[in-house]
């Protein structure tokens, strides 16, 4: 009742002026993203925001959201934490988003959280798995892909099934490294795989020489990669030129251009297992990814990866909290409307919210890659 009164107060023209202040006109919804859009590791931030504004151009082109259109505002931050806060500060002082979404990395969410905290707007599924943003629920933060940790659990479960005993660990010296290092020991610590060895990798690394010997002398029976984008081709060439003989593992965040990738590693890609926490693009027998192949022949999106389908399914769940926050749309109406899901499938995807519980999946697969590209199960 008093929110009610102070809008009736306010009176039609200063409200909304207050409600545009906020990302909302009675025409648009503005939505901010921040990622990488530059350097070795862009494939993440491009195909991210592709899959989301794919989505999105559905919605308009249907009339949007209670006759609102989403209107997605980016900024490149070419993966540097420090340029990841100064485009969230403008996002939401200058561009007055209503809320954010489609961030990449560990340490850049890290630098965006407290802004937006601060200002009361809501994080929407970024592309971060880190088990530290997801221990306790945070008000204004979503996710929707599976945790790193379960990415894990599920690479360290198969490993231990199939009789591996020891791994060693080669993991993107960075806070996104570090963090899913300590889970991966934890892991296989719990299921009685010995970790004989770790080597930390720099994101800006040309060459993995040292780390192959230091693996040629440790001698595991797996090696587990905790690293994202053109590192992993880094790694890999040297690995397989150095002939070294353990399978390789990844997280979903390893390989992004995946035909890319094959055709620079010369078909040594083959053999690579990694987590997948979304559907095979090319899998038309799941409803969201026949949707999906459906508006990129629509709209000519060129885009076709993980990462882009990832971003599809973001903002079809955006979408649906957006819609249950109602016509006078607000964030704290839209948090609710996200609370309100529950659990559910959105085109055969397993999502589930609440208040107690923000992070949207928990799907996880192992796949492995061919020589082209291609994932196999």
């Amino acid at each position: 009742m008093v929110a009610g009164g102070a809008a009736l107060a306010l009176g039609p023209g200063l409200l909304r002026q207050a409600r545009a202040d906020n990302g909302v006109s009675d025409t648009t919804i503005r939505i901010g993203q921040s990622a990488v859009f530059s350097g070795p590791a862009k494939d993440f931030g491009v195909d991210y925001r592709a899959g989301i504004k794919l989505y999105f151009d559905r919605v308009n082109k249907s009339g949007g959201i209670n006759g609102r259109k989403i209107e997605l505002v980016t900024y490149d931050d070419a993966y540097d934490p420090a340029k990841t806060a100064v485009n969230t500060a403008k996002l939401i002082d200058e561009d007055k988003v209503f809320a954010l979404t489609g961030y990449v990395a560990t340490g850049n969410l890290a630098a965006a959280m407290p802004l937006a905290e601060k200002a009361g707007v809501p994080m929407f599924a970024p592309l971060v798995g880190t088990s530290s943003f997801r221990t306790k629920v945070n008000r204004y933060l979503f996710h929707v892909r599976a945790g790193y940790d379960l990415e894990l659990r599920k690479i360290i479960s198969h490993l231990s099934t199939i009789g591996i005993q020891s791994i060693a660990v080669v993991y993107q010296d960075s806070a996104f490294g570090k963090s899913n290092l300590a889970t991966c020991e934890e892991l296989a610590a719990d299921h009685k795989v010995k970790v004989v060895k770790t080597f930390p990798l720099a994101i800006t690394a040309e060459d993995a020489k040292t780390v192959v010997t230091g693996l040629a002398e440790a001698k595991p029976g797996a090696v587990v990669m905790i690293m994202a984008g053109r590192m992993v081709e880094v790694f890999m060439r040297d690995y397989r030129a150095g002939a070294g003989g353990a399978p390789l593992y990844t997280l979903s965040v390893g390989i992004t251009d995946a035909a890319g990738s094959a055709k620079r590693l010369d078909g040594k890609l083959a053999g690579l297992v990694t987590a997948s926490i979304v559907p095979p693009p090319q899998a038309q027998r799941v409803p969201i990814v026949a949707d999906y192949q459906r508006d990129r022949a629509e709209f000519g999106e060129k885009i076709d990866s993980y990462t882009a389908l990832e971003g599809y399914i973001v903002a079809r769940v955006m979408v649906e909290g957006l819609r249950r926050g109602g016509k006078t749309l607000t964030r704290d109406s839209f948090i609710a409307g996200l609370e309100s899901i529950g659990s559910t499938r959105m085109g055969d995807f397993p999502i589930e919210y609440s208040a107690k519980n923000h992070n949207g999946s928990t799907f996880v697969d192992l796949e492995m890659y061919t020589r082209d590209g291609q994932l196999r199960r």
